[in-house]
């Protein structure tokens, strides 16, 4: 099996097992990915427009109208009408948000940390190697796959995250 098909059949996988640490909280809720990924680029880029949020997170605006949505009605983002323009709002996660985020994180930061522990030290080294390799590897992906952004115009200029990656560290 190449090197490709490898990745490609652990990479979900894997990124399912971290998202199943957060049972270890009980009190943590089960949120979906994509409202994750909402918050976590509210939490670290700030309050924005929900086209300048599509953009980010390289998806629809539709997709965002509909995430914030359900997300308004849970108390985790705040819509806040522009002073200058009042067709536009906003977007804001609110301190309830900000607090899940950082659990979540905190959480699959041990659980990860845990299972590295675990490893073998030659293997924690070669995994700590290759984090570099792993972003580079999104940013060639991004490009071939991803394009423009949609109804944005613009190409994704944000820094690609990594399974561990925190607000809270």
């Amino acid at each position: 099996m190449d090197t490709a098909t490898r990745i490609g059949r652990l990479i979900g996988p894997l990124r399912r097992a971290v998202l199943r640490t957060r049972r270890f909280d009980e009190a943590l809720p089960d949120l979906p990915e994509a409202q994750i990924e909402l918050l976590r680029t509210l939490a670290e880029d700030g309050p924005a427009t929900p086209r300048e949020v599509a953009g980010r997170l390289r998806i629809a605006p539709s997709t965002v109208s509909n995430l914030v949505r359900a997300m308004t009605a849970s108390g985790l983002v705040e819509r806040t009408p522009s002073a200058t323009d009042l067709r536009t709002v906003r977007l804001a996660a609110t301190p309830r948000a900000l607090d899940l985020l950082g659990r979540y994180d905190r959480v699959s930061t041990g659980a990860l940390r845990q299972a590295l522990d675990d490893l073998a030290p030659e293997s924690r080294e070669a995994l700590e190697r290759a984090l570099p390799v792993f972003a580079e590897l999104l940013t060639a992906l991004e490009a071939r796959t991803l394009g423009p952004a949609p109804e944005s115009g613009r190409t994704g200029t944000r820094a690609p995250r990594l399974l561990g990656d925190s607000v809270a560290e």
